[in-house]
């Protein structure tokens, strides 16, 4: 049987899916692509926005236009959230919450013979274990998840009631899982979870614990996903500067530029220690890349709030932006809260951040003009050139080499392009 998976959301979704597919594949059952004619379509699901939800309901639609006989499963957060409504959607066969999700090859044997959708779900409160999960195939770089689960209150997330409370693997199986990707041909494996940097294992080792063992890896490079500012100690920002295993970039969210809207989302710092932080990395890490998430139009965001937080971005030195745009989301305090933004200026607002995400990401380009940067080179070519990325994390192409592929490979970079997105250019020395 032909079977095909769609992700939707992190990069925690997508080693996971990674790994369930992988495990389905051991059952017999043979993977295409997502667009293509399959007997079973899984679906992958997010819960972060609204426009996740109705993208899910798009996909459904999709591939039953594709295969009107096909069996549609729907697992993840979203499925986690609301079994029961999604299992009234036309077409879907299964829905399977967050722990059973990585069972997915034990329930689909007999998913042609149902006659009725069936759900598959724990209550949150009975997710306590922890559920190892990396990405495999021809990607270069593979996602690790080393965490699940959140014990933080945000006001606007929705992830602790979807993912249930903080729990991470054993450094061990760990280290064990990145020699196992390295001997399989991965040159880059990233670090990811819900909050990576309040890993913490029964033995009581914490993040930079595992750091420490990181280090004594050998030939294999290392990246932290997303990863909390008040989580984020000195000791991590010198293991960062002093490595030749974990790369320099750094990915923090900031949520708001707003003290206001800080203290009414819950978040746990402010802007002067945010500030602060990104003082500190950019003077201990050259040539650092430094990433953040920001939501604007949370309740309460006036024009005057929303400037705040476009000046203080500028004031610091960052890279890029990941850009949300709020959606109200059930069972969170920020859905109950006064004075919404309306639609158009949430629009408005996530434009305005996007256009100075990209200043930010042309300025930190412009100072790696003439540097050298070692560049672990991906499948993807367009015009006669190859794309990779370097250590802190610059898109950069070169002439296509067909020996060139998953290779880190020396660039002197000579210039910027921009083509829909910005990247750099430069020949392999």
């Amino acid at each position: 049987m032909k079977i095909a998976f769609h992700t939707l959301g992190c990069k925690l979704n997508f080693a996971e899916t990674s790994f369930i597919a992988n495990n389905v594949k051991k059952e017999g059952f043979n993977e295409v692509e997502f667009n293509e004619f399959a007997d079973i379509y899984v679906i992958n699901t997010c819960s972060v926005t609204e426009n996740a939800n109705k993208e899910c309901n798009y996909l459904i639609r999709k591939v039953l236009k594709q295969n009107p006989k096909a069996k549609t499963v729907i697992m993840g957060c979203y499925a986690q959230l609301k079994p029961n409504e999604i299992s009234k959607i036309h077409g879907v066969d299964l829905v399977i919450g967050n722990n059973s999700k990585f069972e997915l090859n034990k329930h689909i044997h007999n998913i042609k013979n149902q006659l009725e959708t069936k759900i598959i779900h724990k209550e949150i409160e009975e997710i306590n274990d922890f559920k190892s999960a990396f990405s495999y195939g021809s990607r270069t770089r593979s996602f690790l998840k080393i965490q699940d689960g959140c014990n933080y209150k945000c006001t606007f997330c929705t992830i602790p009631l979807a993912r249930g409370k903080n729990r991470s693997d054993n450094i061990l199986s760990i280290i064990n899982k990145i020699n196992e990707l390295k001997n399989s041909g991965i040159k880059e494996v990233v670090l990811t979870g819900v909050n990576i940097g309040d890993f913490k294992t029964d033995k009581n080792e914490h993040f930079i614990d595992l750091l420490h063992e990181i280090e004594t890896l050998k030939d294999i490079r290392v990246r932290i996903s997303s990863i909390e500012p008040n989580l984020i100690s000195n000791d991590i920002i010198q293991k960062v500067k002093n490595s030749k295993i974990l790369v320099p970039h750094f990915h923090i969210p900031l949520q708001s530029g707003s003290d206001t809207i800080l203290k009414s989302m819950k978040r746990r710092y402010l802007t002067k220690y945010y500030k602060d932080l990104i003082l500190k990395i950019n003077a201990n890490i050259k040539n650092v890349c430094i990433g953040a998430d920001v939501i604007v139009g949370f309740p309460g965001e006036t024009e005057d709030l929303f400037n705040e937080t476009l000046n203080f971005i500028k004031s610091i030195d960052i890279s890029y932006l990941h850009v949300f745009t709020y959606s109200e989301r059930m069972n969170t305090e920020a859905i109950k809260m006064n004075n919404h933004v309306s639609i158009e200026k949430r629009k408005y607002r996530s434009k305005v951040l996007r256009n100075l995400s990209e200043k930010k990401k042309l300025a930190f380009y412009q100072k790696q003009i003439g540097s050298v940067k070692e560049v672990l080179f991906e499948n993807e070519t367009k015009d006669g050139y190859i794309f990779g990325f370097s250590e802190n994390y610059i898109k950069i192409k070169t002439k296509h080499q067909p020996d060139i592929t998953n290779k880190l490979k020396k660039i002197k970079i000579n210039k910027l392009v921009h083509d829909h997105i910005t990247y750099a250019s430069g020949e392999i020395i």
